[in-house]
């Protein structure tokens, strides 16, 4: 069969190096994956190796935000490292290189990776360069709050075109330390891809040579019989933890950490993770509660310029080995902070002493919930009146009819993991209230999840969620909620007596899907608090 492709003796004789790659021409993120995969097939073979590629699918979130197709979002993650799996074993492939862009795309490589647990290296492939309106730097962000502020009175129609047609110049992932940027500097934090990979811009020749380099590196893997069980060591968490509270970076990391430790056999939970990262200072500057994108972060030497000072610090283990052999400590030799910038800030005086997640309990989510402390308002404790949605777009409609008010607790339930299905992100409701300018006045609390580019004090993953007969569900207007920060406590002014008369007149929704992959997925899925996986031990 494959010599009907070319393949000859000589090629057989080589190690089978399987290409996963997540290219699709429907959006930026991922754009341009086909031609990094020539790259990395020239290095595999000028290596010594015989690539053959094949491909995922790849669902953008930016374009999927707002309506039905967020739902399809989450379970991609799913889809992808299913799909590299199935492609994995039904080639028999000797080693993997996955190729990842946008949000899930990057965490489902690396789970197929630790479930394969075959020789493996991961390319990130990259992030957009800033746009450029009225004179300032513009990412997807702004679009998004900008939206808000033209409901507001304070932005017109056509300046939100204007911006729009100018924030995305060419293709790579969102530019600021959102999910695609987060993820990939804990990939290259777990120690899972060559040195400096998870900065260089996506149109650079830096990031072409990075995907050559990933191409001869895998060979040097399968030679060392290194495998990415033996890179996913809880030290190797504990790093990628740090690495990105000390970059500002998106909850849904949180998810993705345990989704990937799940795969990988490594215990983790929310509570590791806050209590790692909460020890971490702020040193990078970033989007979106900062001035600066990834690109700023590739000017100045990319990731390991973090990782550095973390190590310098005694936040991050420089003696964790990594895929192609070395230890961290190792790379980062001579790796120094440079000076006349302030893209990332020395250990002596961080952008926040403290970086990372708050995991909030109480009687509204027992389970745990999630808040990004870098982007939260300047307030820590927020109390104010319940008001209850049960879907993201009726609560967005809100916001833009100006229903919500200084004060307010915006709940957004049934759209969890498995009540979404699919527990979708909330940029545009999120990006919607910052553009209104109630960022410092107006909570939200929700059993979906946030973009990266979401910041305030905005709570999701709140566990259990609504559809199971979480506290959310349970909620109405007007009922007098307190976020107290410091305490890390989300509380309803409620009884358990009064709570359990509500539970008992409650009832679950019917389900949305009840057949496909989402229904599937609603099946199989667990909770937020255990990273949304889908498991078959009925345990969900």
């Amino acid at each position: 069969m494959l010599r009907a492709i070319g393949l000859t003796d000589e090629d057989f004789e080589k190690p089978i190096i399987g290409i996963a790659n997540t290219w699709v021409e429907a959006q930026p993120c991922n754009y341009h994956l086909r031609d990094l995969a020539q790259k990395v097939k020239e290095g595999v073979r000028d290596a010594g190796g015989t690539p053959l590629e094949f491909n995922t699918i790849a669902v953008n979130d930016a374009i999927a935000m707002g309506h039905e197709g967020m739902k399809a979002s989450l379970v991609s993650r799913e889809v992808i490292a299913d799909s590299i799996e199935l492609g994995a074993v039904g080639y028999q492939f000797d080693a993997l290189v996955t190729i990842g862009g946008c949000d899930k795309t990057q965490p489902a490589c690396v789970m197929a990776m630790a479930r394969t647990n075959l020789p493996s290296i991961y390319l990130y492939g990259g992030s957009i360069p800033p746009g450029e309106w009225n004179g300032k730097d513009v990412t997807i962000q702004d679009v998004f709050e900008a939206m808000g502020s033209v409901s507001r009175g304070t932005m017109t129609a056509q300046q939100l075109k204007d911006l729009e047609c100018n924030a995305c110049p060419t293709y790579g992932a969102c530019g600021g330390m959102f999910t695609a940027n987060t993820m990939s500097s804990a990939i290259e934090a777990l120690g899972l891809t060559v040195p400096n990979s998870a900065a260089p811009v996506a149109p650079s020749e830096l990031r072409s040579q990075k995907a050559y380099e990933t191409g001869k590196a895998v060979m040097k893997v399968v030679e060392a019989g290194i495998k990415p069980r033996d890179i996913l060591t809880p030290k190797a968490f504990e790093n990628a933890i740090a690495v990105v509270a000390a970059m500002g970076g998106s909850t849904n990391s949180v998810l993705h950490f345990l989704a990937i430790a799940y795969e990988a056999g490594v215990a983790l939970t929310m509570e590791d993770i806050e209590r790692i990262g909460g020890k971490v200072p702020e040193l990078a500057d970033l989007k979106p509660a900062g001035k600066y994108v990834m690109a700023d972060v590739d000017r100045i030497g990319g990731v390991p310029v973090v990782m550095k000072l973390l190590q310098d610090g005694g936040f991050f283990d420089g003696d964790v080995m990594t895929v192609t052999g070395e230890t961290h400590r190792e790379r980062l030799a001579l790796v120094t902070l440079p000076s006349g910038q302030d893209v990332v800030h020395p250990l002596a005086s961080p952008v926040r002493a403290t970086g990372g997640f708050g995991i909030l309990r109480g009687n509204v989510t027992p389970e745990g919930s999630v808040l990004k402390i870098t982007g939260a308002s300047k307030e820590n404790v927020h109390r104010g009146p319940a008001k209850v949605f049960n879907r993201e777009e009726d609560a967005y409609q809100a916001i833009i009819d100006r229903k919500i008010v200084a004060g307010d607790v915006v709940i957004v339930r049934y759209e969890g993991p498995k009540g979404g299905p699919g527990m979708r992100e909330m940029l545009a409701v999120t990006a919607a209230i910052v553009g209104q300018g109630l960022k410092d006045s107006v909570a939200l609390i929700t059993d979906a999840r946030f973009s990266g580019a979401s910041h305030g004090m905005m709570i999701g993953h709140a566990s259990p969620e609504a559809f199971v007969g979480g506290t959310l569900a349970l909620l109405r207007d007007g009922d007098i909620i307190t976020i107290d920060v410091p305490k890390r406590r989300i509380d309803v002014d409620l009884t358990d007596q009064e709570l359990d008369v509500r539970r008992k007149a409650w009832s679950p929704p019917p389900p949305r899907y009840t057949r496909g992959v989402f229904a599937k997925y609603a099946k199989l899925v667990t909770t937020a608090s255990r990273g949304a996986v889908c498991t078959v031990d009925g345990d969900n």
